[in-house]
């Protein structure tokens, strides 16, 4: 009896060591999420001090003299900032973080009649979408069905995609672009999959669908890497050119077009369950993280083929400019929410792959390197993201996009720890 005492009372010992450890270690795995989080408090703090009222300008980046770089109501961005400000509400549960989340979420309304691009998803999904969550106000609703329908507008069924841009000269004016599309357009499809749900009508899904169909036929390259920007004749939907706008050259793989893609393809096999895009997306996270190009700490370069032999800019590349290659934390932030999603789709081995990379380019992303702990400058979470270097436009700078899908993925993260 005493023996059978003493390994009862082992057992219990050894039980409690491994709870102990285990909590130990969720709470140094979360140490990362904290410590981003309260660096983002007094940063957006004064953010929010210096754009308090302003609601016509949107926070973006930065000047070259340290000012904001800020948007007007009708460009692509103008959807971070309070999509942002959702996630502060939704780690803190600070009433602060939500009042200001609902003003600059409001401040957006009239942006549920712009057809003058495709990132109204961008624009009205991170917004309201997010306002949604937290505050179940119909007219939220209203706005994101109509946002679709303007959305829809800029589609065209001989094409079978949304047109992403209006007609323009592509890098270098080499050739004119009169319908084209480009990968970051499957971020706004999930704005169209909402709209079907709510409404019962079909159509918006079907176009989200179709859209995803043909750029997963025609941006995307054997080993699923993608091209940036697919250019297509109006009339007849004939493919006209593969090229590219922002990344290195027409065959090269830009860093942040990779991650829209892994991103919008895991997001359409969310809503229609069709394992073609389950694959793609799996294919296009299998050639960021594979890549030899991919630095140690999974941060890549603003596009994956830089400097490479064989890969031939349009533009004039003068690497001397830079001390070393530009990074794109925003690339990395967009795969690593993506990733943690996409995890939850797979079995196994890619299971743990792609929850392992997503926490490693957090844990890289919320380190001193990127994090902007240093007060590098008064307003954005993360540093070292790249807009648009070809055009030197937002090189080595933070931009909302990042700061946006960082505090996403952080979110994504805690909610798998609390399941």
């Amino acid at each position: 009896m005493k023996i059978f005492k003493k390994q009862k009372l082992r057992a219990v010992i050894l039980c409690s060591l491994v709870i102990l450890i285990s909590i130990s270690w969720i709470k140094k795995e979360d140490d990362f999420v904290k410590k981003s989080f309260q660096t983002a408090a007094p940063l957006y703090t004064q953010l929010l001090k210096v754009t308090n009222g302003n609601f016509k300008y949107y926070p973006h980046s930065l000047l070259e003299n340290g000012s904001i770089k800020y948007y007007n109501i009708d460009e692509w961005t103008g959807g971070f900032w309070p999509g942002s400000l959702w996630y502060m509400y939704e780690y803190t549960k600070d009433q602060k973080w939500k009042d200001a989340a609902l003003a600059w979420t409001n401040s957006l309304e009239t942006n549920q009649f712009n057809t003058n691009h495709h990132d109204i998803g961008f624009m009205m999904y991170c917004s309201y979408g997010n306002a949604l969550r937290f505050d179940q106000n119909p007219k939220y609703q209203e706005i994101l069905v109509q946002s679709a329908k303007s959305l829809t507008k800029r589609y065209s069924p001989i094409v079978g995609s949304i047109q992403s841009w209006n007609e323009r000269k592509s890098k270098g004016d080499i050739n004119t672009w009169e319908y084209p599309v480009i990968m970051d357009n499957m971020m706004n499809l999930e704005l169209l999959f909402y709209a079907s749900k709510v409404t019962k009508d079909p159509t918006y899904k079907e176009i989200g669908i179709k859209h995803a169909e043909q750029t997963m036929k025609n941006h995307l390259r054997e080993d699923y890497s993608s091209y940036h920007v697919v250019n297509y004749d109006p009339k007849t939907g004939k493919v006209l050119h593969k090229q590219t706008l922002q990344g290195f050259s027409d065959e090269s793989t830009w860093a942040r077009g990779q991650a829209w893609g892994i991103y919008g393809f895991t997001t359409v096999y969310r809503e229609t369950k069709d394992k073609r895009f389950l694959n793609t997306a799996i294919k296009m996270a299998d050639f960021f993280l594979d890549h030899p190009n991919l630095p140690a700490d999974k941060i890549p370069n603003w596009d994956f083929n830089v400097g490479e032999a064989g890969f031939k800019p349009d533009w004039d590349f003068n690497p001397s400019k830079f001390k070393e290659t530009p990074r794109d934390a925003s690339a990395a932030a967009i795969t690593s929410s993506a990733l943690l999603e996409l995890s939850t789709f797979v079995k196994g081995a890619k299971r743990k792959k792609y929850n392992n990379a997503a926490v490693a380019i957090l844990k890289s992303l919320s380190s001193d390197a990127y994090l902007n702990t240093d007060k590098a400058n008064p307003y954005f979470l993360l540093k070292h993201s790249t807009g648009n270097l070809p055009s030197n436009r937002e090189i080595d700078v933070p931009l909302i996009y990042a700061d946006y899908y960082f505090l996403e993925a952080l979110v994504r993260y805690q909610r798998k720890q609390t399941k």
